[in-house]
Order: C-alpha cells, then sequence, then structure tokens
C-alpha cells in the first residue's frame, strides 16, 4: 500500500494513511473537536479508519482513554500504527470488529462517550460509484440505523452520543437516536456564512431527557478570500474546541 505522512492540529500528530481510495479530512478534524471527554473516561469511536479522528480527540483530551474500532484490517493496522508513532499507545487502542456485531460480541464495558463519522450513504444506487478503495467509507451496508444501534448500545446510561453527518439525514439521525437517547444538541456545519449547512454535527445523551438545542452554526470559509475562517483555522490547528454550549 502507497501511504502518505500527514500532520494534524498544527503538526501536533502524525498521520499516515493510503495516497489512494479515501483520506481523513475536515470531518474527522471537527468530530474531534466536538469530543469533550473528562478526565478518567472512556471513548469509543466506531468506524476509527487510520485514526484520525480517534488521535485528534486523544490529543486535545489527555485525560481520557480511547478505543477505536475498524472492520478494515488495513485500515486498523494503519491505525494502531498510527497511535505508537504518536507515542499514544498507553491510552489508546484499535480492535477489529464490524459495526454489525452486536456489542456484546466484544466484550466491552460500556463507555463514557461514543463519536463516529457514519459512510454518507446506504443505498449505492443514490451514489455515482466510488473507487473500490473508498467504498467502506461511502457506504453503509448495513444503514444508518445500524450504527445509531451500535452507538447507544456502546454507551453506558448518561452518556454522550457525537457524530458528524450530512445536514439532509438529520431528521432521520434523530429519529433513531429517540427511541433510546434524548438531550439533543445540534451545530450546523455551514461552507459560507450565506449558504445552506452541508453537515450537522449531533450530540446525544442516552435516556436524556432535556429539551433540543439549536446552536450557532460553524462557517468554514470566508468568501472575502480566507481559505478557512479564524474560528475553523483555530480548530484544526487544535487551539480552539467545538463547545457544546
Amino acid at each position: 500500500m502507497d501511504v502518505s505522512e500527514d500532520r494534524m492540529l498544527g503538526g501536533r500528530l502524525t498521520l499516515r494513511q493510503p495516497r489512494e481510495g479515501y483520506r481523513a479530512g475536515i470531518d474527522a478534524a471537527l468530530l474531534a473537536a466536538a469530543c469533550d471527554a473528562g478526565d478518567g473516561e472512556r471513548v469509543i469511536e466506531a468506524g476509527c479508519g487510520v485514526g484520525a479522528a480517534l488521535l485528534a480527540a486523544a490529543a486535545r483530551r489527555p485525560g481520557a482513554r480511547f478505543t477505536g474500532l475498524e472492520r478494515d484490517g488495513a485500515m486498523a493496522d494503519l491505525a494502531a500504527g498510527n497511535v505508537a508513532l504518536n507515542g499514544l499507545g498507553d491510552r489508546v487502542d484499535v480492535i477489529a470488529g464490524d459495526i454489525g456485531a452486536p456489542f456484546s460480541r466484544f466484550a466491552l464495558s460500556p463507555f463514557s462517550a461514543a463519536l463516529a463519522n457514519p459512510p454518507f450513504f446506504d443505498d449505492q444506487a443514490r451514489l455515482r460509484g466510488p473507487s473500490p478503495a473508498k467504498r467502506g467509507a461511502w457506504i453503509a451496508d448495513d444503514g444508518l440505523a445500524a450504527w445509531i444501534a451500535f452507538l447507544t448500545k456502546a454507551v453506558r446510561e448518561g452518556g454522550t452520543i457525537t457524530l458528524i453527518h450530512r445536514a439532509d439525514r438529520l431528521a432521520d439521525i434523530l429519529g433513531l437516536l429517540a427511541p433510546k437517547a434524548g438531550s439533543f444538541q445540534i451545530r450546523p456545519i455551514q461552507p459560507f456564512a450565506d449558504s445552506l449547512a452541508k453537515r450537522v454535527l449531533v450530540r446525544a445523551i442516552k435516556t436524556g431527557k432535556a429539551p433540543l438545542t439549536l446552536l450557532p452554526a460553524l462557517v468554514l470559509h470566508d468568501r472575502a478570500g480566507g481559505k478557512h475562517t479564524e474560528e475553523t483555522e483555530a480548530i484544526l490547528r487544535g487551539e480552539a474546541a467545538l463547545e457544546w454550549r
């Protein structure tokens, strides 16, 4: 496999990932920035890929422990290598497994928090076929329902579930979470201040009962000429987090 070596969080992290196929991008960085795990808490990322969000979240939250779950053996091996490369092996581990399997099969106790960037499409017919190297990252073979079922099983009562997904799937996400979780917080992600949201970050609490809150949008780009807004640049460098308030 031809692998590149890239930097994250303003150079604090090194990420080895395939040159061809799916490559970690801003969604992983935003998911990591939305992780608010405290000291002593345990966090699982479902579908961790090569570990981009997993490593960035661990670097941001040095008092928490992290587990990445990945079904693609080659990606899981890269993720484990990236954990070692960044010296995080004392509190980050990677296990091979599929979210389509029952959580109980992994012999893990429930986590304080779960993170995920699920594949954006359930139906391959809705997407002009991705390259074979990207298919697993783009197509959810078991559907979004399986991802959310796994996440809700993976956390204890009162634990948090945080995911990033397409904005047009928000109603589906809330509907699937609602039987087991509540206290929803939603942060839209807009390419520009005057454009529609393309992504949403959704945070829910298992058995939570608080009213839904819609937080201010994160605007990624400035039409005046900057590649990213100052807020987005600070998040990508690891100098700011996406707060849930």
